[in-house]
């Protein structure tokens, strides 16, 4: 497991990866992200609906590109504590010989990271203690696994909220996109202003939670410049090429995001 590292964890101090985890059903959550949740949820009680349309774009999104654009190599940075629907169970399923590497820079996702190396026998995956803000150990670190000239799939799922510098959080998502070799696609979803996501922002915080930013669909689409953004771009998460599976069409979930292809 590459660059590993050690942190004490603090169960009193609620976490997003386990509310997170906590509005999927999952168990891996404290007293403290429940009692967050519930917080949370009193002034946004759509927020549980965020967790899960996001989890539904994603397996979307893999469906897409592991299936009819042919990637077989993903990226997920900001995966988050393994539950089902994660990158590699999707994209293997469709193409066991699929690599995907996964990224965080948390020490809960640390714990759970044997689960993210459960890789058919044809493919492979690995876990790297990276930070999104700092591209180029993490691309370095990524390339023992995966093959930079060739089209690969990175996923940036609610995770450019938690690098609040604007300047900052552009410049190392367009520093991974540049590695990127022609075909690749790039897949964001972050959290919308409203007033009760404010409010839910406002809470989190509160209750002394890494800091966040909620980032407007106009300036989410700053994140795809000079890709090709397949339609219907940057929208609603539950509006993004909805099936038959798709839960929530018929409201206005303030996760948003995209799906883009660099030329």
């Amino acid at each position: 497991m590459a660059g590993t590292r050690r942190q004490r964890l603090d169960t009193s101090i609620p976490h997003p990866a386990r509310i997170w985890d906590y509005w999927l059903g999952g168990t891996d959550n404290f007293a403290a992200d429940r009692e967050a949740a519930a917080m949370i949820e009193a002034v946004m009680p759509d927020l549980p609906i965020n967790a899960r349309s996001e989890r539904q774009f994603i397996g979307r999104t893999i469906g897409l590109l592991a299936g009819e654009a042919g990637v077989d190599q993903f990226l997920d940075i900001g995966t988050g504590i393994p539950s089902a629907g994660n990158t590699h169970l999707v994209a293997q399923k469709i193409n066991p010989a699929a690599r995907i590497v996964y990224v965080d820079n948390d020490p809960i996702v640390l714990i759970h990271a044997r689960a993210l190396l459960d890789s058919t026998p044809e493919g492979a995956t690995d876990y790297l203690d990276a930070d999104l803000r700092w591209p180029d150990p993490l691309l370095q670190a990524a390339s023992e696994t995966l093959d930079f000239s060739r089209p690969v799939g990175l996923m940036l799922m609610g995770v450019v909220e938690f690098v609040t510098d604007d300047t900052l959080a552009l410049d190392a998502v367009h520093a991974l996109v540049d590695a990127l070799s022609p075909g690749s696609y790039v897949a964001l979803a972050c959290s919308v202003p409203s007033t009760r996501m404010q409010r839910a922002a406002d809470v989190w915080h509160a209750r002394g939670g890494a800091p966040l930013v909620l980032r407007s669909p106009e300036h989410l689409a700053r994140f795809f410049d000079d890709l090709d953004l397949l339609d219907p771009g940057v929208v609603s998460l539950p509006q993004w090429r909805p099936d038959t599976l798709t839960d929530y069409r018929d409201r206005e979930v303030y996760q948003y995001g995209g799906v883009a292809r660099k030329r």
